[in-house]
């Protein structure tokens, strides 16, 4: 008897674990719908609103916009005045704590574009079942502007907020030269829509900065924004090839910001940064913060991260061959493998804080002892 209630209590959790799975499933994709029709931005910059306000400011359709206030206050996004009062004057309200995560770009805590990700991530899905069954991958412009804008404005305000307050100064002689005369040259890998390049040239007046990607879409979203960030003069944008030997150049940094995972042959495009640093420069990793091993039950980001290794990393990575196949989950042994075989000498893991993400320098010239 004892066997039979553990089975049905397991199943019964199961059970409900997979049905919380499913309305959070639809529940990020209400929240692309608010993200992307405008929606968010619209209660955040007018408090209590109506049915017919919001549709007619968003140019959206009434009754589609009465069924998604309704789920949002369903699910506790939204606030509701008054339950009893007539469809055409029911007020609706996003709460200022959570305007901050859903409308307000310029926040570190905006999470938003995350649904914009999850949305690309499963664009592709028929071709992602017929790459688990041939080997193959998905091509990354397969998987369409939901997800590259949506990672890119993930990133952003971090980029721009932390890469010159935190991040560079806690290194002190890279934050010595480049700040220093002649004014430094940076290489940033997989650079995107930019705003790694562009947080690089913001905190460092002086310093030019060459961004290379091999998605034509975001080398040229990149242009617009370096243009926009008032930055063009001093960041430019080039469609590379990472692993290509044949880029050259010295940079006093080479950088390369949540790719290093993604790409085909990460040994190659390390070989390449490590050329382009020569024994003088620096090279700075960021990654996604995982466990050093696998383990059953992993921590809430790691589950994450899987989820989206599964349904783009790893076919996207897939896609070039021959390919490694890293996967979203690069251990930091793994790197530090791909760095020795790419001929640093050392990898060090930087103290710098981050829910997500780990800093890894990597030294192409170790001391003489």
């Amino acid at each position: 008897m004892d066997d039979v209630n553990t089975y049905d209590q397991q199943r019964d959790r199961f059970l409900e674990r997979l049905l919380r799975s499913a309305r959070g499933t639809f529940e990020t994709f209400t929240v692309y719908m608010g993200h992307r029709l405008g929606f968010y931005a619209t209660l955040a910059g007018n408090g209590w609103t109506t049915i017919v306000e919001l549709a007619d400011k968003t140019g959206t359709h009434r009754r589609y916009v009465k069924e998604w206030l309704e789920q949002q206050t369903s699910v506790g996004i939204l606030e509701v005045e008054d339950t009893h009062a007539d469809e055409a004057s029911r007020r609706f309200r996003l709460p200022a704590a959570h305007a901050e995560v859903l409308a307000a770009p310029e926040s570190l805590n905006y999470l938003a574009p995350l649904s914009q990700i999850v949305v690309g991530a499963v664009r592709p899905v028929p071709q992602v079942l017929e790459a688990y069954r041939n080997g193959a991958g998905v091509p990354y412009g397969d998987y369409g502007a939901d997800l590259r804008e949506g990672q890119a404005a993930m990133n952003r305000a971090m980029f721009l907020k932390l890469m010159g307050s935190e991040w560079l100064p806690s290194i002190p002689d890279l934050h010595t030269r480049l700040r220093a005369d002649p004014p430094a040259r940076v290489a940033d890998i997989g650079c995107g829509l930019g705003w790694s390049s562009i947080g690089i040239a913001r905190a460092y007046p002086k310093i030019n900065v060459d961004g290379y990607d091999l998605d034509h879409p975001s080398v040229e979203a990149a242009r617009h924004n370096a243009e926009d960030s008032g930055v063009a003069d001093r960041v430019r944008f080039h469609v590379r090839d990472a692993s290509d030997p044949a880029l050259k150049g010295h940079y006093d940094l080479v950088t390369a910001f949540e790719c290093v995972h993604d790409l085909a042959d990460p040994i190659g495009a390390l070989r390449t940064m490590l050329n382009l640093a020569g024994e003088t420069g620096s090279v700075l990793v960021m990654d996604e913060r995982v466990a050093d091993v696998f383990a059953p039950h992993g921590s809430e980001v790691e589950q994450l991260l899987y989820g989206f290794s599964v349904l783009h990393c790893l076919p996207a990575g897939m896609a070039e061959q021959p390919s490694v196949g890293t996967g979203t989950i690069m251990r930091a042994d793994t790197l530090k493998r791909y760095a020795a075989d790419a001929g640093f000498c050392d990898v060090e893991i930087l103290p710098i804080e981050n829910f997500f993400f780990r800093f890894y320098r990597l030294k192409p010239v170790c001391p003489v002892s």
